[in-house]
């Protein structure tokens, strides 16, 4: 069954900083059509559920420094996407 996506508004202004870099929007867009297949992602996109200001939402690497965070359904909701500090804030708890 393929699956939808919807960009939310955020997603869409995060994505706007990426999309004049080619091998990151070829990137996400592998991870974008394995959710529209709904196929699993790999281990090496380090895919895992969040919690805190995201709770329930799905995160993966997409890049070293690029995360793609969504929320999993019938219809696909990207979140946000960008680096940790932009979507975390500058501080990393360790």
């Amino acid at each position: 069954m393929k699956k939808k996506l919807h960009p939310t508004n955020q997603f869409k202004k995060d994505f706007k900083r990426i999309q004049f870099f080619p091998e990151k929007v070829k990137a996400f867009r592998y991870i974008a059509d394995l959710l529209i297949k709904d196929e699993p992602i790999p281990k090496d996109f380090k895919p895992h559920i969040l919690s805190g200001n995201y709770k329930g939402c799905m995160e993966c690497h997409v890049e070293n420094d690029l995360l793609l965070i969504w929320i999993d359904g019938d219809i696909i909701d990207l979140v946000r996407i960008g680096s940790h500090s932009e979507l975390f804030g500058k501080s990393k708890k360790r």
